[in-house]
């Protein structure tokens, strides 16, 4: 790739740009708050993600929901939960039409995570736990996965689905 004399891309490459970056839903359900010092327990760990999108205006950005879902239980016993919507506004500047998909199920997840991540361990230690920690998600199977579950089902693209 050619730079500006400033170290600048060209104007007319492809880049991402992160508009916004917000929590748009967090909740957090303390079930076993005064229970939990008690035990020594480790505690089984059910996460679930998922990845939305939406456009927004005429084209101009794109709002990515990265959703995180974790239950804790400690046997049959329910410990806490947290739900969590971080969200991020991008705009594609200069990227091929069938690049952005890609982009918003693999790329944009991935700039969020970190942002999440952080929340859902500073969440669960103000609720009286040691922080929950989890590791990097690659979302690139997480795509091919729902690519396949979409044409096994014969569903709209990715991109227009929300």
């Amino acid at each position: 790739m050619t730079t500006q004399p400033d170290g600048a891309p060209p104007a007319d490459s492809p880049h991402l740009r992160v508009l916004a970056q917000y929590v748009k839903e967090l909740s957090f359900q303390n079930v076993m708050a005064a229970a939990a010092i008690a035990h020594d327990i480790q505690p089984t760990i059910d996460m679930g993600v998922e990845v939305k999108s939406r456009p927004l205006g005429q084209g101009e950005a794109t709002e990515v929901d990265l959703c995180i879902n974790v239950q804790a239980r400690r046997g049959d016993q329910p410990m806490f939960a947290v739900n969590l919507v971080y969200a991020g506004m991008f705009q594609f500047i200069n990227v091929r039409p069938d690049d952005v998909e890609p982009l918003i199920w693999i790329e944009c997840p991935r700039l969020l995570f970190p942002f999440s991540r952080q929340i859902l361990a500073d969440i669960t230690r103000e609720g009286g736990y040691p922080p929950l920690l989890i590791n990097p998600i690659d979302f690139t199977p997480l795509y091919w996965q729902e690519l396949r579950d979409r044409q096994g089902r014969g569903d709209v693209p990715l991109a227009a689905a929300g």
